[in-house]
């Protein structure tokens, strides 16, 4: 008797659904003051998302060094300095750039 094999696509499906969980489990922990939960929520999430190859929510940020949620006002510093937003990690002070356009007036 062989094994019942599940799709690729539904495997990445599964992945994605369990990340969005866990993405959202870290940012209630981290606004509850379990930081150390909440960087094993963004742990196992990652996890996940290497294995079933599964992409991060985009609207979800984490620090790179400490696995921190990235959430303003609670555990981060957002800055725009010179086209560009820089977050920067109240923890482990890991900074992230991004760069933004202006709207340019017509």
């Amino acid at each position: 008797m062989s094994k019942r094999r599940i799709s690729k696509n539904a495997v990445a499906a599964i992945g994605e659904e369990r990340i969005s969980i866990l993405t959202g489990m870290s940012e209630n922990a981290l606004e509850g003051g379990r930081d150390d939960l909440a960087r094993r929520y963004v742990s196992l999430a990652r996890r996940i998302g290497m294995r079933t190859k599964a992409k991060m929510p985009a609207d979800f940020r984490y620090c790179k060094k400490c696995l921190m949620p990235l959430v303003p006002g609670i555990s981060c510093t957002v800055r725009l300095t010179g086209g560009k937003v820089v977050t920067t990690c109240q923890r482990c002070g890991g900074l992230k750039r991004r760069p933004y356009s202006k709207e340019r007036s017509k």
